[in-house]
Parts: C-alpha cells; structure tokens; sequence
C-alpha cells in the first residue's frame, strides 16, 4: 500500500507546483523538487529489500561480487541521471536535460567497461 501514499504524494506535489507556477516558476521547480526528494528517500529506504535479495541470489548463484556490484552502479546512475533530467525538463531547460542523458549513458558505458573486458577474456578462452 505504499505505492498509493507514493502516488497521492506525487499526484499533490504536482497539482502545488502547477498552482505555483501562476505565481512563481521558481517555487514551482522547488516544489517538484521538494516532491522528487521525498519519493527518492522513500524508494532509497526500500533498497535494503532489493539488497538483500541480491546477496540471496548472489549465494546460490557463483557470481563475481564486482558483476552485481557494477549492476547496481549502473541501476543507481540510471535511475539518478533520470531524476535530474527530468527536473530539467520541467523546469524548461531540455538541453540540460539532455546532457545530463548523455553524461548517464556514458557513465553506464564507463562502469561496464570491466564487466565486457571480463566477458570478452572469457570467449577468448573459450575459443
């Protein structure tokens, strides 16, 4: 039932910032925000679920800590890099928005770099 307390949050927060926004732009990008960071510590709080998962997946699986570790890397700098542009997007600033895109999708390529180096040394073995 937590999505629905997530939900009306959102759905509140939203319907401030478009009245904000009559007044003040500037409190209306503040609220969304405000409203963003909220529902980001809630879902932050939620991770240790996930975690804990991982580690139970981890154990039955004979899985290199550093694979799942660059997982959720990737998984933290996507949903982050999200966050930001859409911010961005809503404050009217799309060309922000779009480099903060770029720089999440280069950052992804640059953590998994040493997963696909590892991935590769092994089908050379392989072969």
């Amino acid at each position: 039932m937590t999505i629905i307390k997530i939900a009306v949050i959102g759905i509140v927060g939203a319907i401030l910032a478009a009245q904000l926004k009559e007044f003040k732009s500037g409190h209306s990008v503040l609220m969304a925000l405000a409203v963003g960071l909220i529902i980001s510590a809630w879902t932050v709080s939620r991770l240790d679920t996930v975690l804990d998962m991982v580690d139970r997946v981890q154990s039955l699986v004979s899985v290199n800590s550093a694979y799942i570790l660059t997982l959720l890397k990737m998984l933290g700098i996507t949903y982050i890099s999200d966050f930001g542009a859409g911010l961005c997007k809503d404050a009217g600033h799309s060309v922000i928005a779009h480099q903060i895109e770029i720089f999440g999708k280069v950052s992804i390529l640059a953590v998994s770099m040493p997963v696909l180096t590892a991935l590769i040394e092994t089908i050379e073995r392989l072969l």
